[in-house]
């Protein structure tokens, strides 16, 4: 079992910046892929960055390229997400998900999640 706990979000203006944390432990011995989502009020749960165990490969939702970068630290067992120029339609709850995988595998299923964190970007 992994727990992932993520932190970092809060409050800013449009075309403000957070980075998101997410910290990882239990069995975290082996290689896992990971992952962020988002979901809006109302709205589905949607895909934002993924990123594989050794940081060699990086995939993106269209709707944030250019503007985030999903990064991980495997010493300390925590991956990021570093938002820049924040709209409105930002705003979501941010989760970390992740998959035990060979180390330049992403996740095809992400078999476990963190609670997520509230992002609120104000107009």
């Amino acid at each position: 079992q992994v727990q992932l706990v993520e932190s970092g979000g809060g409050l800013v203006q449009a075309g403000g910046s957070l980075r998101l944390s997410c910290a990882a432990s239990g069995r975290t011995g082996r290689s896992y892929a990971m992952g962020w989502f988002r979901q809006a009020p109302g709205k589905e749960r949607e895909f934002v960055a993924a990123i594989n165990w050794i940081g060699s490969s990086t995939l993106y939702a269209d709707f944030v390229k250019g503007r985030f970068t999903i990064s991980r630290s495997n010493a300390k067992n925590t991956l990021y997400l570093q938002m820049n120029s924040l709209t409105p339609d930002d705003t979501a709850v941010y989760s970390c998900a992740a998959c035990a995988a060979a180390v330049q595998t992403m996740c095809n299923q992400y078999n476990y999640w963190g609670q997520g964190t509230q992002v609120t970007v104000s107009s």
